[in-house]
């Protein structure tokens, strides 16, 4: 049974972790080597649990129980009698194999040892370990408390046992869980390059600008933000990073190749929200230009973008990522897409979206418009995702 949790990395995704596992019942010790960022995470934490009892979601006396199930501290000694450690530090391969062998050697043989790593390969940080079996992926989405959705990524050498306290245990903090495969984005980021790379592309060739394809994917598309809005929201900086990541995981791929336009913003410092100008600029709004509402313009920017998600969702079936419900549940729960794109494909029609990735790979001749096998077969066969 799990009841001790260690947290390492008192940043923001650490200290929601900690939040949710102390609001359901659990000691917890959170671990920073930087004192300063130990006491920030304590001001964080009660400010949000304040705006909490304010909202009437929890009353003060709940506030102080959470926070007195929580201890900090820089001292790494303080994990030794945890039952889980989850490790939310920089995506450093290096630095997660000095810590986690550094926690396995004080830590009991029976104490799982997580990552919440986003993009790493959890077979290679378990390598740095003697028991590997013990090693997992618990992916939780920002802000962690909020955001309904859990990946959890069992590796090579993850046991059975392993797997199944984790899930039990996320499953038992009222979170959506999804278990996937152990590949580059496990599933949502990397079903979801598409919705940035593939407007970036229709921005590169000049078909329209930010404000159009952002308006067309919302307006038309149901998404909760526009691509461009999304990624100024996230910081050019980090998503950049994160496509370059998964390019390269994907021995470069072309499906998820990054755009120099984004390169160029981000070098510029163009970072969005955090730096005052992204692809709109936050200082001085009226400069935005405003969309162009065309509607056969917004349906064409739509389907473009719509078919290259559906064909990313449907690899992730055709190579075993995840199941069907599992994709669709971590695309409309991690990231909030108006719809499963699975159930989406199923109700569209599989030749429409097939015709429509054809027609992209019949004239660009790239291998990212390549249509997936699976969704061949499945129009020849006439099946669907959920015939039910």
């Amino acid at each position: 049974m799990i009841s001790k949790i260690g947290i390492i990395g008192a940043g923001t995704m650490g200290c929601g972790i900690a939040q949710i596992a102390s609001q359901n019942g659990h000691e917890v010790v959170v671990v920073d080597k930087e004192t300063l960022q130990l006491e920030k995470a304590k001001a964080g934490l009660d400010k949000i649990l304040s705006r909490l009892c304010e909202k009437e979601r929890i009353t003060s006396e709940d506030k102080i129980a959470i926070l007195n199930r929580i201890r900090f501290t820089s001292e790494l000694k303080q994990l030794s009698d945890s039952d889980l450690v989850i490790e939310a530090i920089v995506e450093n391969i290096g630095i997660k194999h000095e810590v986690f062998k550094a926690v396995e050697s004080l830590v009991s043989e029976s104490c799982i040892l997580a990552s919440n790593t986003s993009s790493l390969s959890i077979a290679s940080i378990g390598s740095a370990l003697n028991k590997a079996n013990r090693c997992i992926g618990i992916h939780f989405f920002n802000p962690a408390p909020l955001m309904p959705l859990v990946e959890i990524i069992p590796a090579v050498q993850t046991d059975e046992e392993t797997l199944n306290s984790a899930v039990e245990l996320i499953k038992n903090w009222k979170k959506t869980v999804v278990t996937c495969k152990d590949t580059p984005g496990f599933i949502v980021n990397r079903v979801a390059r598409p919705f940035y790379g593939e407007a970036l592309r229709i921005y590169e060739e000049g078909i329209a600008d930010f404000a159009t394809i952002d308006w067309a994917l919302t307006e038309l598309g149901g998404f909760k933000m526009g691509p461009f809005t999304l990624m100024d929201y996230i910081g050019n900086d980090v998503n950049y990073a994160v496509t370059e990541s998964v390019f390269k995981a994907f021995y470069y791929d072309s499906r998820f190749k990054p755009s120099f336009t984004q390169k160029r913003y981000a070098e510029a410092g163009f970072l969005g929200r955090k730096s005052g100008r992204g692809y709109y600029n936050y200082k001085e709004p009226k400069s935005n230009k405003e969309a162009n509402k065309d509607r056969v313009l917004g349906n064409y920017i739509l389907d473009r973008v719509r078919c290259m998600l559906i064909n990313e969702a449907i690899d992730a079936v055709f190579m075993n990522v995840g199941s069907p419900v599992d994709i669709d549940l971590a695309m409309t729960k991690g990231v909030n897409y108006p719809k499963g794109l699975l159930t989406w494909v199923d109700e569209l029609g599989h030749k429409e979206i097939l015709d429509q990735l054809q027609h992209l790979f019949d004239y660009y001749g790239e291998d990212r418009y390549r249509p997936n096998p699976l969704l061949r077969r499945m129009v020849a066969n006439k099946t669907k995702f959920f015939p039910h």
